[in-house]
């Protein structure tokens, strides 16, 4: 898997904001991707140290629309912790 197809999005969160405070970002990934690939991409796309990943999958829920009833997509969920010191200026200053 080439690593600009492991990071999908960041997701911005009220939590998520909060957690920047302490290194932590949080990124929608790519289903199969595993925490070492995850790694490489942050690493690379936005050259910092990566000291944790930790992975979540998120189950899909139970939406309706009128009367008819459907299912969101599962995702995968990572939190990134970088080492202290180091930041992603893309979550700054949103």
């Amino acid at each position: 898997m080439n690593i600009y197809e492991v990071l999908r999005r960041p997701i911005i969160t009220e939590k998520g904001t909060t957690q920047t405070g302490m290194n932590k970002y949080v990124f929608e990934v790519a289903t199969p991707a595993n925490k070492l690939q995850i790694k490489e991409a942050v690493e690379k796309v936005f050259k910092v140290n990566v000291v944790h990943v930790n992975v979540i999958n998120v189950p899909g829920k139970m939406r309706r629309v009128g009367k008819h009833r459907g299912m969101t997509s599962p995702w995968k969920k990572a939190i990134v912790t970088v080492r202290e010191g180091q930041r992603i200026e893309m979550f700054e200053g949103a």
